[in-house]
């Protein structure tokens, strides 16, 4: 087997640091501007501020568009992840019949526009008379998480061994108690990730929300609004620095559960 050469292997780390330059170089420029000193988003800086913070804490219509989209996300996150938690064991313990059509059927909302399903869903809503709120927002964004939901837990569910589950029905546990025992603890690094992973889905997305959203507007929906006027642009990158921020400490807390999720799995083994 010919090994790759030095020269090879620097290419390789120089591209992928540019990679991640390039994906994540324009996202720090958002803190560093919700600090300057001007209503402008330019260089130079022309001081050090945390006044766009204040101004943040301060604006009500900004906090209750955050606590919708706050509503929206847990409400969707919890749902998608029950029914994704259902669906996988059942794909992956049971052979169903069509299995692989009924897999392909729940993704298909994420290979439609977004735009497309949201018109589609507001018409449905409009014909079945269903007012617009937060609650058409959850089932909209529902319809698309919950294949991010079957696909995480799907890939954990295949990852541990199912004569444990065996075992504990052969020693007189009941199906119920199986499950609570056995395979939820060693799925739970999954759901967290699949709560987490639905949850941000659903807090970021625009177009389905400001469809069916009526007059309760979600973050985005808030943010897209503000940038009519230049002079709160600042505000928003303020709230942008404190949503990234909260979304790293996220990550690493996913991170961490599932190191723990691995470390008790390895323990299951031995």
């Amino acid at each position: 087997m010919r090994r790759r050469g030095p020269k090879r292997n620097l290419g390789l780390v120089f591209y992928a640091v540019l990679y991640l330059a390039f994906l994540y170089l324009p996202v720090l420029f958002l803190p560093l501007f919700s600090f300057n000193d001007s209503a402008f988003i330019a260089f130079p800086l022309v001081g050090f501020t945390t006044k766009w913070y204040g101004q943040m804490l301060a604006d009500s219509a900004m906090h209750t568009a955050l606590w919708n989209s706050l509503k929206v996300g847990a409400a969707v996150a919890l749902a998608s992840t029950a029914l994704g938690l259902l669906a996988a064991k059942a794909l992956t313990r049971y052979r169903l019949p069509g299995g692989a059509a009924v897999l392909g059927f729940t993704s298909l909302p994420l290979f439609i526009p977004d735009i497309v399903l949201g018109i589609s869903l507001l018409i449905l809503l409009n014909t079945v008379g269903m007012q617009l709120s937060l609650i058409s927002v959850m089932l909209g964004h529902i319809l698309i998480c919950a294949p991010f939901a079957i696909t995480v837990l799907m890939s954990r569910f295949d990852g541990f061994d199912k004569s444990l589950e065996e075992a504990s029905l052969d020693l007189g546990e009941n199906a119920w108690t199986t499950f609570w025992r056995v395979t939820f603890p060693l799925v739970l690094p999954g759901i967290i990730s699949s709560l987490l992973l639905t949850f941000i889905v659903s807090f970021d997305e625009f177009l389905i929300a400001y469809f069916l959203a009526g007059t309760e507007a979600t973050l985005p929906i808030y943010i897209w609004g503000q940038l009519r006027f230049p002079y709160k642009l600042p505000v928003v990158l303020a709230l942008g620095a404190v949503i990234l921020v909260v979304s790293c400490v996220l990550v690493v807390l996913a991170e961490w559960m599932r190191g723990l999720g691995q470390g008790g799995k390895r323990m299951v083994g031995a």
